[in-house]
C-alpha cells in the first residue's frame, strides 16, 4: 500500500513560513527542528512539510529550482479547501500573500481562486468539488 503522507516545500526562512501559514490559514505546528530547517504542520490528512533550501540542498546533490515570488509559479499548486474561499483569501493576503488570479465559480459548482505564499508556491483556495 501506497499513500500520500506529506508534501514538502523548500523554504528561505522555515519559521517565518510557518508562522505565515499558521496565520493566514490557522493550521497548527505539529514541530520544527531545534535547528529550524525542517517543519510540519497539521493541515489534514496529508502533511504539509518545509524545509530550509540548505537542507533541500544536502539532499539533492544536483540541487533544485528555487521557488521566487519574482519568478512565474512552478507547474504544480498546493490545493486548500475552504470553507469560505473569500475569507480565506483575504487573510491570507493580510498576511503576506499576493493574488494571482480573483475568485471565480466554476462550471462544476467549484469556487476558486489561486494566490502565491510568501516564497512564491502556488495556492489554489477552494471550496470542494460538487459532485452528484
Amino acid at each position: 500500500m501506497v499513500k500520500l503522507g506529506y508534501t514538502i516545500l523548500y523554504v528561505n526562512d522555515v519559521v517565518k513560513t510557518v508562522d505565515f501559514y499558521e496565520s493566514a490559514f490557522g493550521f497548527k505546528r505539529r514541530f520544527i527542528t531545534a535547528e529550524n530547517d525542517y517543519a510540519e504542520l497539521e493541515s489534514g490528512s496529508t502533511t504539509l512539510a518545509f524545509a530550509s533550501k540548505a537542507l533541500g540542498n544536502s539532499n539533492l546533490k544536483n540541487g533544485f529550482i528555487e521557488s521566487s515570488p519574482s519568478d512565474k509559479p512552478f507547474g504544480i499548486e498546493i490545493g486548500l479547501i475552504a470553507d469560505n474561499v473569500e475569507e480565506t483569501v483575504a487573510s491570507a493576503l493580510i498576511h503576506g500573500a499576493a493574488l494571482c488570479e480573483e475568485i471565480i465559480a466554476k462550471p462544476w459548482g467549484q469556487t476558486v481562486a489561486y494566490i502565491r505564499d510568501i516564497d512564491g508556491f502556488l495556492i489554489e483556495i477552494c471550496t470542494p468539488i460538487q459532485t452528484t
